[in-house]
């Protein structure tokens, strides 16, 4: 396998419930804190809610995932990613009973 010196690292979700970010990943409490603030904004059974197939959460999971987003991109360099020394990568789960979740992973530089 090849070391990249140089690059950037793509980080793609293949689902519609699910997203990444990144945050600070130094304290638990800041996920603690992002969830109960993102359940705020985005509430299970509100009564505007149409698309509810899958229970109370299929709608909120599909707004969550969408205000986060489905991928993340990080440089490497000098053969590391170079996230901040803070930083982590969150794999946000937006369902209450979630299946597996799948990832590409797509790394390209010199």
């Amino acid at each position: 396998m090849k070391t990249i010196k140089t690059g950037m690292l793509h980080v793609f979700i293949k689902h519609t419930s699910a997203s990444l970010t990144i945050n600070e990943n130094a304290d638990a409490t800041v996920r603690t804190d992002f969830e109960s603030h993102i359940n705020v904004m985005v509430p299970e059974d509100a009564p505007y809610y149409i698309h509810t197939y899958e229970g109370p959460d299929d709608m909120p999971a599909h707004i969550k995932a969408s205000l986060m987003g489905a991928s993340v991109q990080i440089p490497i360099t000098n053969g590391k990613l170079n996230l901040g020394i803070w930083q982590g990568i969150y794999l946000c789960e937006h369902r209450d009973h979630a299946r597996g979740r799948n990832l590409v992973l797509s790394a390209y530089g010199i």
